[in-house]
Formats: structure tokens, C-alpha cells, sequence
């Protein structure tokens, strides 16, 4: 055993003898441990900013590059339209629409446009609405006058609650009703996805309400016009029917586009007065979500119990109808320079062409049949009486 070769010693200790591996005193410089080198850890190396700025530039450039491209298509539409019939009967803001739903429902775009379409449809629209604020004058805010502002509040006070009313009437769940009933009355699919939470709707009855909301919005977009020239209405009024009919901010752009300036600002200002509303409808929702039918589910709270949770976001005022009122209020206070304001006029024009393309290509024309028959009618009776609505605040009012 004296000669006893052990290999997974260290090796320079390969051949030790027996008396070695017996005695404690000698372990120490048998089982000598290699010594390694200390490895330092490798210092945190901070990302440069411009490789983030690249990284969003990838994100979102495919989606905004299709939506610019079909804005301009829509552009170049409503040249050829004027020069063949003389006149635009079809707004380039309508036309980005139509033309965007069109190749939607023709081509559905892939999955790396999503985010910039998205971002398109909401911030870049977002933008061009605060830019849009350097238009509006002291003059038109005095011209709405507060019998107005009563006027659009009370109106969004009678549709939520006759709406819903037409939901349970069509056979509609109590939450799917409520649903309809604040896209339909506030702001489209906002107010859809901001109420959803507060009554505990279902996943389904969400999808269905929004997916038809915005098939429906851009038909809106499209015969309201027809609706206007029809019965001749002024810019003022037509602006007001607008901004009370019209689902989202953007589409009320598109809508009031064919009466002129003045109708998009007002339609813009009466608007932005429905989507505040969403505030307090959702702080009444949640004291009365306890109230309503359980319809098969489990209770989530005892019946007569107050206040649910509503999300912050319901209570805060968006950022951009902040910003479009400090815009107005510059522009009241002489604080931007008439040189700046068509430079602000034409970029809102742009942003506001390329959201609407963006919007066009997030519609889903097939969620119509999906959609089914009694949530079809609900939606078309809500929206015929806000319009019977908007047209008596109208009229007595004088507009």
C-alpha cells in the first residue's frame, strides 16, 4: 500500500505512502487545494440611450410607417377626388379610415405592426388633439357658453341609463347592457374598458362591446356627414352633434371635418365635456355595482355594500385633454405667436390623417357578425337616441 497512486490528488502528490494518509499531521499538504485565481465580477455595463432609442424606433416603426403610408394613400384620394369632381366630398380623415379598414379586412397586417399602429392610434393622435388646441379661440369658448356644457352633461345623464334600460329590453345581461350603454353615452371603448373592472364584466361581454363600438364608430363617421349636409346644418350645430354622437375623440375629427374648422373645435370641446363624464359615471357605477343581478356568477361583494374600487385612471383627466386645454389658454392669453400657428395647424392635419389610418387598420369588420343580433340592436338604438337627443339639445338651444 506504500505504493498506493491515488490520481485525483493533486498532481504533484500523486505517489504518496501509507504512513502519509494516516497521519492528520501531514493532511494539510496532502489535500493542498488549488489555488485559483480570484475572478472579479464584471462591472455592470449601463445601456446606452441611443441603443433604447433604437430599440423603440423597431418596435414601432413597422406599424407607423404602414399607417403614414396609408395616410398618404388617403391623401392622394382626395386630390384625385377634387380634381375629377371638383370638390372633396370624402375628407382625407374619412378617407384614412375607409381605406384602412378596407385593407384590414382584406389583409390582416402582422404581428410586428401592432405596437406602432397602436402607438399611432393613441399618441400620435393624442398629440395632434393638444396641437389642435393652439386653433381654438377665446371667441368659440364663449360661443359654446355654459348652457351648452349643462346641456352636454344632461344629455350623457339621460343616454347612459336609457341605454342600458334598451339592453335589458333586448335581453341583454346587466353588465353587457352597462357596457354598450357607457361606450355608447361617454367615449367608445375608453369607457367600455374603464367600466369593465368597476361591474365585474366578463372577458366575452368586454371583447363584444368594443369590437363592435368600433365598427360601428366608423360607420358613423361615415354617414354623419350625410346626415348634416342633409338637413343643412350650420358648422356650430353640426360641431355639437358631432361631439355628442361620435364615440372617440379621433373619429369626432374625422366627422366634423367636412363642415369646416369651426365645427371641428367645437366638436372637439363638446367632446372632450363627455369624456370628463367619465369620472363620475364610473364613481356611480361603483356604488351601484353591488346592486346589479349576479346572472350565474358568483357574488363578489354582499348585496347593499358601497363603494367598489375604481381604477385611478377613470378619475384622472388624460393627459391630453390637459394639454389641450392649456393649448386654448395660450392661445387665449397671446402666448403663442402667430407664426407658430399653421405650423401647429399643418402638424396636427398630418398626425391627425395618420391616427385615422391607424384607427381603420384596428378595425375588425367581421366582429359585426360575431357580434350577434341583440347586441347589433342594442348598440343602433342607443345611438339613434343620442342623436334624437343631441338634435333637441340643438334646438333648444338655437344653434
Amino acid at each position: 500500500m506504500r505504493g498506493l497512486s491515488i490520481d485525483f490528488l493533486d498532481h504533484n502528490d500523486k505517489n504518496i505512502s501509507f504512513e502519509q494518509l494516516v497521519s492528520l499531521d501531514n493532511m494539510s499538504q496532502v489535500f493542498k487545494p488549488a489555488a485559483r485565481p480570484a475572478v472579479l465580477p464584471k462591472p455592470l455595463k449601463a445601456r446606452p440611450a441611443f441603443e433604447h432609442q433604437l430599440s423603440s424606433i423597431r418596435t414601432y416603426a413597422p406599424g407607423l410607417a404602414l399607417s403614414a403610408a396609408v395616410g398618404i394613400a388617403a391623401v392622394a384620394l382626395g386630390r384625385v377626388e377634387e380634381a375629377v369632381f371638383g370638390a372633396q366630398w370624402l375628407e382625407p380623415l374619412v378617407l384614412a379610415i375607409v381605406l384602412g379598414a378596407a385593407l384590414r379586412s382584406l389583409w390582416v397586417p402582422p404581428a410586428r405592426c401592432k405596437a406602432g399602429i397602436d402607438f399611432a392610434a393613441k399618441t400620435v393622435l393624442e398629440i395632434a388633439i393638444v396641437m389642435l388646441g393652439a386653433s381654438v379661440s377665446a371667441q368659440t369658448l364663449l360661443s359654446v357658453g355654459p348652457e351648452m356644457l349643462i346641456g352636454v352633461v344632461a344629455v350623457v345623464a339621460l343616454v347612459v341609463p336609457g341605454a342600458y334600460l334598451l339592453g335589458r329590453a333586448f335581453g341583454l345581461p346587466a353588465r353587457m347592457a352597462l357596457l354598450i350603454a357607457c361606450g355608447n353615452g361617454i367615449c367608445g371603448n375608453s369607457a367600455i374598458a374603464a367600466v369593465a373592472p368597476v361591474i365585474d364584466a366578463d372577458s366575452d361581454d368586454v371583447s363584444a362591446a368594443i369590437a363592435f363600438t368600433a365598427v360601428l364608430g366608423v360607420l358613423v363617421v361615415l354617414l354623419l356627414p350625410v346626415l348634416g349636409h342633409a338637413i343643412h346644418m350650420p358648422a356650430l350645430s353640426y360641431g355639437v352633434l358631432s361631439g355628442l354622437t361620435v364615440y372617440a375623440v379621433p373619429q369626432v375629427l374625422a366627422a366634423a371635418a367636412p363642415m369646416g374648422a369651426a365645427a371641428i373645435q367645437i366638436g372637439t370641446l363638446v367632446k372632450l365635456v363627455r369624456v370628463l363624464m367619465l369620472g363620475p359615471i364610473t364613481v356611480v357605477l361603483s356604488i351601484m355595482a353591488a346592486t346589479l343581478p349576479s346572472e350565474g356568477r358568483a357574488e363578489v361583494a354582499p348585496r347593499g355594500m358601497g363603494l367598489r374600487a375604481v381604477p385611478r385612471a377613470a378619475l384622472i383627466p388624460p393627459l391630453f385633454i390637459l394639454g389641450f386645454l392649456t393649448m386654448i389658454a395660450l392661445r387665449s392669453l397671446g402666448a403663442i405667436p402667430d407664426q407658430a400657428l399653421p405650423v401647429l395647424d399643418g402638424g396636427a392635419s398630418v398626425f391627425t390623417v395618420i391616427a385615422m389610418a391607424a384607427l381603420g387598420l384596428g378595425v375588425d369588420a367581421r366582429a359585426v357578425a360575431a357580434a350577434g343580433p341583440r347586441v347589433i340592436a342594442t348598440v343602433t338604438m342607443s345611438l339613434l337616441l343620442l342623436v334624437v337627443l343631441s338634435l333637441g339639445l340643438i334646438a333648444l338651444l338655437a344653434l
